[in-house]
């Protein structure tokens, strides 16, 4: 079958031949491939840099993407880790990581939002416990996770949703999406009383910004969840000593791991929902399979997703 083959973590994939997959297990079924984004988890994994990547050369990538199973049906599906990933026109599912979809969902808006989507989802569904009224920060806002993220907070009830990024132009676009207010990344002590952080950014960005925002905050013993999902500014922060014991503040990440496979699967008909009806703005631009070389370094603001 046609693939986008990757041959080792330096070079980009290449459209080309790789074997049929075969399904072996009871739930597993070999599905038509119908729509595959190409997201941040996607490239990292398959390029061995992310925490969950097997290291496994060559592979197809793609760890997710909407699929047509044997029946006719459409669904939305998340793959385990695997060298048979969903960049190609067929792929193996386990029918129990996905999720059913309306004949009418569109394969490419699916593909393009559930996996950034599901990062804020998840992080105030299944790691801590949200309260409606509770206000958020979310650093690194202007990104296609951020975005959604600041919808999703407001679905989920937040009272005030501050975004903060580094680009104005795309801050400013956020409003209309339902943000509150908006900041630069050095101005985020403007976000100090916030209930909730969601940090796409980390690194040395997030760790200047927490003595500024403990320092700022009316009342430090009011409790501050800051909430670790992306890396963009680095994978390391050197955190103070002193924002763990000068404030009630609670460091939690999120992610592959840290929220079980089982909760994930829970929460995807829900997210996929939203999605469907239109309650989350999605940003997506299909590029064919064919085309994944140059897809793979694109810089576009869009979700790139990838059609056979």
């Amino acid at each position: 079958m046609r693939a986008a083959v990757l041959s080792g973590p330096g070079t980009p994939p290449v459209y080309g031949e790789f074997p049929e997959p075969v399904a072996s297990g009871d739930h597993e079924q070999v599905v038509q491939v119908l729509a595959a984004g190409l997201h941040h988890l996607t490239r990292s994994k398959a390029t061995g840099s992310h925490y969950s990547s097997t290291g496994r050369f060559p592979l197809v990538p793609g760890a997710d993407g909407v699929v047509r199973d044997q029946e006719g049906r459409l669904r939305y599906a998340a793959l385990d880790d695997t060298t048979s990933g969903t960049f190609a026109e067929r792929t193996v599912i386990d029918l129990r990581r996905s999720v059913l979809l309306p004949d009418d969902a569109d394969p490419v808006r699916i593909a393009a939002a559930m996996n950034p989507g599901m990062s804020s989802w998840v992080a105030l569904r299944r790691r801590i416990d949200f309260v409606p009224g509770q206000r958020v920060l979310i650093i690194g806002a202007t990104g296609n996770a951020g975005r959604m993220a600041v919808q999703i907070a407001k679905l989920f009830g937040a009272s005030q949703v501050i975004a903060a990024g580094r680009d104005e132009q795309r801050l400013a676009e956020l409003q209309a999406l339902g943000a509150d207010e908006t900041c630069t990344l050095d101005g985020l002590a403007v976000a100090a009383d916030v209930d909730v952080v969601l940090d796409y950014v980390w690194g040395d960005v997030s760790a200047a910004a927490m003595i500024p925002m403990l320092t700022a905050r009316a009342d430090r013993s009011a409790p501050l969840t800051w909430i670790q999902i992306g890396s963009l500014a680095g994978a390391t922060a050197p955190i103070p000593s002193a924002a763990l014991r000068s404030a009630r503040l609670q460091l939690v990440g999120s992610g592959i791991g840290s929220v079980p496979a089982r909760d994930f699967l829970t929460e995807l008909p829900g997210l996929a929902a939203a999605i469907s009806k239109g309650e989350i703005e999605v940003r997506a631009t299909a590029a064919a399979l064919a085309d994944v070389t140059r897809a793979w370094t694109a810089t576009t603001t869009d979700r790139i997703v990838l059609v056979p």
